[in-house]
């Protein structure tokens, strides 16, 4: 393996040029290099052209990086455009109008939401996911249905 020396000296004077070099196939060449010279610490013996076996790894990493990226951004930008709703054909609900009104609560309270009405989790699971009381998220999912009830100007029911 890799002396600690060695493999300082190698990242001092091609970490810069590598991270260039792998900019122009990922949006995140510190980590690709970073991996790279991971990879190159447990070499054993160090390859014999140790800047082109880097510029290799670097190059593979990067184009794999690059398209996990592209990936992701087309589920990300498809989930988005997916909406929360559908009309009804009735008229009754308005599918745009409610997607709308699901950004008006706080992230927190839209996740009690999200979570109770449509995952169907309790509040003490809800909680535990969170990481806080059942309590506070009932008291969350509560603020947050007023929070569409009044962005919607529906009348808040009689308990």
């Amino acid at each position: 393996m890799m002396g600690p020396e060695r493999l300082g000296f190698l990242i001092d004077r091609h970490a810069a040029a590598l991270e260039l070099y792998a900019r122009q196939w990922c949006a995140c060449p510190e980590d690709v290099v970073q991996e790279a010279f991971l990879k190159l610490s447990r070499q054993a013996p160090e390859p014999p052209q140790v800047v082109a076996w880097l510029h290799r790894v670097v190059r593979n990493a990067a184009i794999s990086a690059g398209r996990s990226e592209r990936r992701r951004q087309h589920h990300e930008s498809t989930a988005a455009r997916t909406p929360w709703f559908t009309d009804d054909a009735a008229g009754r609900l308005d599918a745009a109008a409610l997607t709308e009104a699901l950004a008006s609560p706080a992230p927190d309270e839209r996740e009690a939401i999200v979570a109770h009405l449509w995952g169907g989790l309790t509040f003490e699971q809800i909680a535990e996911v969170s990481g806080t009381s059942a309590a506070t998220v009932h008291r969350r999912y509560a603020a947050g249905l007023n929070d569409l009830r009044t962005w919607l100007n529906l009348p808040c029911p009689k308990t």
